[in-house]
């Protein structure tokens, strides 16, 4: 199983509309295409993992790099791992109002216990952690 983390900058600050259309698609795609990850986004900027099949998680990846919402994506990590990290998050967002993107399924609150309590020395628990604290997402 092949997982990836890159960086990119949105081109502009996303609205909340904005930031739950991308959680409602993704979530649709990334459960017909078996991915699992997390993606968080904080003052212009996201970071996301994607754990999948080799080929899926390629073309996921391509399609992100000629997204129109995103510039300057860097590639963080890649490689192959037995299990997934992440098996069923899909996106923490955080200037989404909690109240309305919690009625989503696959929605996860990075300021919750289960997040700050994930014990991994894993590339992209640590890039995620990382994003999370440096952008006060905990």
């Amino acid at each position: 199983m092949k997982y990836l983390v890159y960086m990119s900058t949105a081109h502009k600050l996303m609205s909340e509309n904005e930031l739950l259309d991308i959680l409602t698609i993704s979530r649709q795609n990334n459960t017909a295409n078996k991915l699992t990850g997390m993606l968080l986004y904080g003052e212009g900027s996201f970071v996301q993992v994607l754990e999948g099949e080799e080929t899926v998680v390629n073309t996921v990846f391509d399609r992100i790099e000629h997204d129109p919402r995103h510039k300057h994506i860097i590639i963080i990590a890649s490689g192959n791992q037995k299990h997934r990290n992440f098996t069923d998050w899909s996106m923490g967002l955080k200037t989404v109002n909690r109240d309305v993107i919690s009625q989503f399924s696959g929605f996860k609150d990075v300021s919750g216990s289960n997040f700050k309590d994930l014990l991994n020395d894993h590339p992209a628990v640590i890039v995620l952690k990382t994003f999370a604290e440096t952008n006060k997402l905990t």
